[in-house]
């Protein structure tokens, strides 16, 4: 019969003390040695955990896992904590498992075009490191020099290049996970195709930690571009702003990576008296299109890209327009999108938000949710951006003196379900949208999620509470 150790307050210090003696002194903090240490770069709080535990290698993770499960304690999985869904929230009762002592890139191989990694490493490093070989790791995201590869997988992430080369789970090849039990599934595979029954890989992809804890990877690298040409556009329409994702990507046939729209409202404050970045475009278009081409013919790519724009304008299909002339001018550009300093300067809190919804469906809903919004909270501000080429919105709302983040959740999912759009489309579930998978997923899914968890997790310790109650 096996004995298990209660996660109760008498047994705490029996229970780190056997964490301790399989990763180390400096593989466990606890009580004051957690001072200081951060809960997310977006929460602004400190981290609440009965421990931080930072395992080296996938057996210490194996044999710590097997401990709290053996104890019933509850561990709640870490990468760089740079989640915007309240996934890796934890509380002072909690384990907190982080990654960051994995993050060894262990080999790339340049013919094959893969890399192998562990959890922990920056995506970053790992652009940055592919760059050496003439390759490129096609995810990219704002938060891409703090979040982890881990963490990447366990939200399935999105960013600017979807469009092209798709989430994070259309860049992986392999994969080791840790159970809840300590067992260790290794499908660490470097091939494209592998038809041999489930893909059990990808149950772990966008699982947000509760199901099995990533430790290492195999991802799949691309050749990288020759040059990256980016232009910022000014268009009068929501209808231009559609015709030209087709324009552009049927002309430019697999150039076109990155197709991001920003409305007025957004632009205007990331290039106003809040922002250090002066407006490229000074026209008062409601939407501005920001896009990257992928170019693999030096002499004729920009001239091309050109000759479309000036067609562009001529037509009408946009009121203004620049393209970068330089790397510095293209990051300038990007920093419209990716700057979040203004909005932190302006308002003293502010909401973030990721749907997705058919192309056509947007306009109307983001004016719905304007007017909503603003009849219920007269002081509330809305700004609206996104990942247009695959249908991906994002929102930064300030809600006004109320604070009343329930009835903000309400306005912005609620129209949802007529659309049969979707409350999450990178940011995945966590705490923060829990109470609304149901605006996107019928009971029957939820159940079978549930169904899943119990399987393979029947103890509930691995990250409790994310996703679903059970």
């Amino acid at each position: 019969m096996k004995i298990r150790m209660q996660s109760m307050p008498g047994n705490h210090s029996e229970l780190l003390q056997a964490i301790e003696a399989v990763v180390g002194k400096a593989g466990i903090l606890h009580g004051d040695a957690l001072v200081g240490r951060s809960a997310g770069i977006w929460s602004g709080n400190s981290l609440q955990a009965l421990a931080l535990v930072r395992p080296r290698t996938t057996d210490e993770v194996s044999r710590v896992m097997r401990i709290c499960h053996a104890a019933g304690q509850a561990v709640v999985p870490a990468g760089g904590m740079t989640g915007l869904a309240g996934g890796h929230d934890s509380t002072a009762a909690d384990i907190v498992l982080s990654s960051e002592r994995m993050n060894q890139i262990e080999s790339i191989d340049t013919r094959a075009r893969t890399m192998v990694v562990e959890a922990g490493v920056i995506l970053q490093a790992v652009q940055q490191r592919a760059e050496q070989d003439g390759l490129m790791f096609a995810l990219d995201l704002g938060a891409r020099a703090s979040c982890t590869i881990g963490g990447n997988i366990a939200t399935n992430a999105g960013g600017v290049r979807v469009l092209r080369y798709g989430m994070m789970r259309d860049q992986l090849l392999g994969l080791e996970v840790v159970l809840a039990d300590g067992s260790v599934v290794s499908s660490m595979f470097d091939v494209l195709k592998n038809n041999t029954g489930y893909d059990l890989r990808q149950m772990f992809v966008g699982s947000e930690g509760t199901l099995g804890i990533v430790t290492r990877a195999v991802l799949r690298l691309y050749e990288a571009p020759l040059a990256i040409e980016t232009a910022l556009l000014a268009v009068p329409t929501w209808d231009k702003v559609m015709e030209l994702l087709r324009y552009f990507d049927a002309a430019l046939p697999g150039a076109l990576t990155a197709f991001e729209v920003l409305w007025r409202d957004f632009y205007e404050l990331n290039t106003g008296p809040f922002s250090t970045l002066e407006p490229p475009l000074e026209t008062e278009a409601p939407f501005y299109i920001l896009m990257d081409v992928f170019i693999s013919d030096i002499d004729q790519g920009r001239t091309k890209l050109e000759s479309l724009l000036t067609t562009c304008l001529e037509q009408g299909e946009i009121v203004d327009g620049a393209l970068a002339a330089s790397e510095s001018e293209r990051q300038r550009f990007w920093q419209i999108r990716e700057n979040f300093e203004p909005e932190q300067k302006k308002f003293d809190k502010i909401y973030g938000y990721d749907i997705s919804l058919s192309l056509q469906a947007m306009p109307a809903y983001v004016e719905l949710v304007r007017q909503q919004l603003t009849r219920r909270f007269a002081d509330a501000e809305l700004f609206s951006y996104g990942h247009i080429g695959d249908g991906n919105l994002h929102f930064s709302i300030y809600p006004g003196q109320a604070r009343d983040r329930d009835a903000v959740d309400e306005i912005m999912y609620s129209p949802l379900q007529a659309l049969n759009g979707s409350i999450s489309a990178e940011h995945g579930i966590g705490l923060e949208k829990k109470a609304y998978l149901a605006y996107t997923r019928s009971e029957a899914e939820i159940e079978l999620m549930r169904k899943t968890k119990r399987m393979m997790d029947p103890d509930n310790i691995l990250n409790p509470g994310k996703l679903f109650d059970m």
